[in-house]
């Protein structure tokens, strides 16, 4: 039978097991086999005479399931990659696509920068690669990027 030990008089060696019939067992140190010592809640193999446990063996003690990690939350955002690349696209020689994205210093710069013709000749390149940037990047390097962090 099988079952579990409730206790153990470390003085004695005098033991108490439930079986799985949901009877109590009283064993003694002579009983028990020689793998070790008795603990409480071990789960053990024993024969019965009576109320009395004999040959008690200690069962192998059955590892846990593992519990798989929970995946790492996807990145979420409340902007939309192809809105910013439509923005840089139509007004990118503004910069107007980096304020959408909260790149404020970078908008400002492109804003300053397209006051004058050396300025757009410059902005506009750097608008270009921004629009091919975001349709290129996949929807979780966006989000990551972009993300707006609560204050």
């Amino acid at each position: 039978m099988r079952g579990q030990v409730l206790g153990v008089d470390v003085r004695t060696g005098h033991g108490l097991l439930a079986g799985d019939d949901g009877r109590r067992y009283t064993f003694l140190p002579e009983d028990w086999a020689p793998a070790g010592e008795p603990a409480i809640g071990q789960t053990v193999d024993f024969e019965t005479s009576d109320t009395r446990a004999l040959n008690v063996f200690p069962l192998p003690a059955v590892p846990a399931p593992a519990v798989a990690p929970a995946p790492p939350a996807l990145p979420v955002s409340d902007r939309n990659k192809y809105v910013a690349a439509v923005l840089a696209f139509f007004l990118g020689t503004l910069g107007i696509h980096r304020f959408y994205l909260g790149r404020n210093g970078s908008g400002v710069a492109m804003l300053l920068l397209s006051l004058s013709m050396l300025g757009l000749i410059l902005t506009g390149p750097w608008a270009l690669i921004d629009t091919i940037r975001y349709l290129m990047m996949s929807d979780q390097e966006f989000a990551a990027r972009y993300a707006r962090h609560p204050r």
